[in-house]
Formats: structure tokens, C-alpha cells, sequence
């Protein structure tokens, strides 16, 4: 196997050792699909990356299973490592060259080093709806916990998720999944994963509370999903949750897995429908290594 130098991040965390644990990979040759694919399943992260190309900034992500054409915490995480690492400088914008296509990530930065980075995801498209009675069954909910005020709906910026808004922070803490019944659907729907929502907070300064379970990824519960929010960015434009068609906010999730994150969510709604959404978190640092050829 190639030599490869790898880089343990924090991405969505506020300090180190919080936030969603990423590993990014830079290798000296080209892995086939297989290596990288065993790799991340050593890993054993919610998301291995890997720069295929460090003049075209190419990335490929794998979850332990599969490979994804997109997810949101590996490409700001893997931003983060390419400007450090390979850049070694102040940069403006890195696009990456991942699956689903080109994905633009700005750097913002404070006392000189990278602060809040943004990762602009792709126009959302909003599909099928669903029944408040099968998906509190799957959540092991009263229907009563769900807010009806708002529909549950598969929205997609680039990876689709099951959007379910709830009344209470409580209702949010004894959600659990069905693990059978929740495969079952996700079989009939291109959506592989469930976000959760409530205007309920744990910390000061945060407008919404989100767990997000992606069972179907080999995944139970994941700290802090970069891809999930822009989708519920998204929602929350579209049905005017805050009661406008604009919105830049803070979400916190991750506290169920001992994870504590921070994501902040821009989306905007056009006057002709069009809904951009961007999704930011801060990036830390914490391990470097070689993979070992033993």
C-alpha cells in the first residue's frame, strides 16, 4: 500500500475534541477503491476522506460500507486540512472536486488563522412527504411530540434526509430508533437518514436543537451532519419555520454521543423560489499520523 500521511480533525466543534471526528488522507500514490474503502473501515469514523488530487483538490468520502458522493463535515473538514497542509496560507475560496460535483468552501478567518468555514451546497430539492403516525413509531414518539404545523419531508442538497420537526427538547432526548422499522422505509426512499429538529435549546445563543440517526449507513446516531443541516436549512426557508424566507442561525447537536457541536446555517429564499443555502463550523486539529504498511 502507498505511503499516506493522515490528519485527525474536529469539524463543527467550538475547541478541540468536540465537534464530528474526521480522518483525511493525502497519499504519495494512488489508492484503488477497495484500499480506500478498507482504510475507512479501520477508521471507523462516520466519514473517511481522501485527496486523490492535490493540484485539483479531487476528494472521494467513505463511511466504514459505502462511498457518498457528497457529505457535509468531510468537505469542510478536508478544506481545512488542504489549506493548512498543501496551501499553507491564507486562501479566500478552495473548490472541491467531489462525486456530486464541484463544491465551493470560504474561509473566514480570525487573528489569522481559519475561523468559521462555509461550504456552499447545492440548490435543495424538496419530495415526497410523510405519515406523522409511521415516523413516530420509527422514533419511538407519541404523534403528539411531532409539530404538526410543519410537514415531514425528504429534502436533498446533494444528500437526502428525512426532515421531522418536533415540539419539545424532551421529545428530542427519548427519541429511538426502530432500527427494523426504520430500514424497512429507508429501503423505499432515497433518503438513508433522519434529522430531528425543535426550537428548544441546551445553550444560550442557539436557535435549534437536531440529532440526526443514519442506521441505514451503519451510523446509530452521528454528532454533527454538515450535508443534514443545509437540507434543513433548506426546510426551514421553504415552509418559513422563523416566518420569513431568510435565515442565519445556529444549530447545536451531538450532545446524545458525548459530541457537543456547533453548525451555523445562511439560507435565502429568492423571488423566484430559488433557496441557496451555505452551512459553517470551525475545524481543529487534533492528531496527524502515517499509515503503517506492516
Amino acid at each position: 500500500m502507498p505511503k499516506c500521511k493522515f490528519y485527525l480533525v474536529d469539524v463543527f466543534a467550538e475547541r478541540k475534541f468536540e465537534g464530528n471526528q474526521l480522518a483525511v488522507f493525502i497519499c504519495d500514490e494512488v489508492l484503488f477503491e477497495a484500499e480506500m474503502q478498507k482504510i475507512a473501515k479501520e477508521m471507523n469514523y462516520s466519514e473517511t476522506t481522501f485527496i486523490t488530487s492535490k493540484e485539483n483538490y479531487d476528494v472521494r468520502i467513505f463511511t466504514p460500507e459505502v462511498e457518498l458522493p457528497f457529505a457535509g463535515h468531510p468537505t469542510i473538514g478536508t478544506a481545512f486540512v488542504i489549506q493548512q497542509e498543501l496551501i499553507k496560507g491564507h486562501v479566500k475560496t478552495i473548490l472541491l472536486n467531489l462525486k456530486i460535483g464541484p463544491i465551493p468552501v470560504l474561509f473566514k478567518y480570525k487573528s489569522g488563522k481559519p475561523d468559521i468555514i462555509w461550504m456552499e451546497q447545492n440548490l435543495p430539492t424538496f419530495s415526497r412527504f410523510f405519515d406523522t403516525e409511521l415516523i413516530s413509531q420509527i422514533l419511538n414518539l407519541n404523534e403528539s411530540d411531532i409539530d404538526d404545523r410543519f410537514p415531514i419531508q425528504e429534502v436533498s442538497t446533494g444528500g437526502p434526509f428525512i426532515i421531522v420537526p418536533l415540539k419539545t427538547l424532551d421529545a428530542l432526548k427519548r427519541a429511538k430508533v426502530d432500527v427494523d422499522k426504520c430500514l424497512e422505509l429507508m429501503e423505499n426512499t432515497e433518503a438513508k437518514s433522519i434529522l430531528i429538529f425543535c426550537p428548544q435549546v441546551r445553550n444560550k445563543g442557539n436557535d435549534l436543537s437536531v440529532r440526526v440517526f443514519a442506521h441505514y449507513h451503519g451510523i446509530p446516531e452521528d454528532p454533527a451532519t454538515g450535508s443534514g443541516n443545509g437540507c434543513l436549512a433548506a426546510y426551514l426557508v421553504k415552509h418559513q419555520y422563523f416566518i420569513k424566507n431568510s435565515i442565519n442561525i445556529r444549530v447545536e447537536q451531538g450532545y446524545e454521543v458525548g459530541r457537543p457541536s456547533l453548525l451555523y446555517l445562511k439560507a435565502e429564499e429568492s423571488d423566484g423560489g430559488t433557496i441557496r443555502v451555505s452551512v459553517g463550523g470551525k475545524v481543529f486539529l487534533s492528531a496527524t499520523g502515517e499509515l503503517s504498511n506492516d
